[in-house]
């Protein structure tokens, strides 16, 4: 196996990193549009690295610990610096409550290593992946931009604190992935895809918007999937 293909996932992987560390910059910069931005691209790349391992049947003890200290900048730094600098922009009175956003990356790293050694995680989820919760504080500032809303002090430092929490909740939550030799009818398939339907409706009605409610729908989702279980 030439050295080229087996470093791609680790190449796309590379490139998530680069997406959180642009994403602190812009935010450093109050660019949080930007910043947002590269959150989103970071987890598209954070989805592509997998698959891309899977499709070239490659992968090694280095890209699995590359990707938990990539998810870490892009998916825990990086939203904790949106958050902190949205605080820090309409209430800069006061002096320590910012730094309540710095929950999101202590509670990110908390998550990740627990995946790294939990095995009941292989096909689903402990706990919301800490992907979900960066899109869901990505898309504050692009609703805010969008419609012109200001987002009070407590909501910010509710998001933290609620966002932390389920990161490290022992509450299963679905994979969007199919399991090898899984009924594509199974009760888990239908309530995937009645989520990718909902997404896409969503979507197109309230644009970015819909992100926050797609995280929650998700959860809601989840729990009534271990429900009928």
């Amino acid at each position: 196996m030439s050295a080229i293909k087996r470093n791609i996932p680790n190449l796309i992987t590379l490139g998530n990193l680069v997406c959180g560390l642009l994403s602190i910059v812009m935010a450093f910069q109050a660019e949080l549009l930007l910043a947002g931005g590269f959150v989103f691209l970071g987890s598209f790349l954070d989805f592509f690295d997998g698959l891309s391992a899977r499709l070239l049947q490659v992968s090694s003890e280095i890209g699995k610990q590359l990707d938990s200290f990539a998810d870490m900048v892009t998916f825990g730094v990086a939203p904790g610096i949106i958050i902190y600098t949205l605080i820090l922009e309409d209430y800069n009175n006061y002096e320590l409550l910012p730094y309540i956003a710095f929950l999101i990356p202590i509670f990110s790293a908390i998550r990740l290593s627990k995946f790294n050694i939990d095995t009941r995680q292989s096909s689903s989820f402990i706990g919301l992946p800490t992907p979900a919760a960066a899109i869901f504080i990505a898309s504050l500032p692009v609703i805010n931009q969008s419609y012109g809303t200001k987002f009070s002090l407590e909501l910010l430092i509710g998001i933290s604190v609620v966002l932390s929490f389920l990161l490290i909740a022992e509450i299963p939550l679905f994979s969007l992935k199919i399991k090898s030799g899984e009924d594509l009818k199974s009760k888990e398939n239908k309530i995937r895809i009645l989520f990718l339907i909902s997404c896409v409706i969503l979507l197109f009605i309230i644009h970015f918007a819909a992100i926050p409610f797609i995280v929650i729908l998700y959860i809601f989702l989840s729990i009534l999937n271990n429900l009928i279980q």
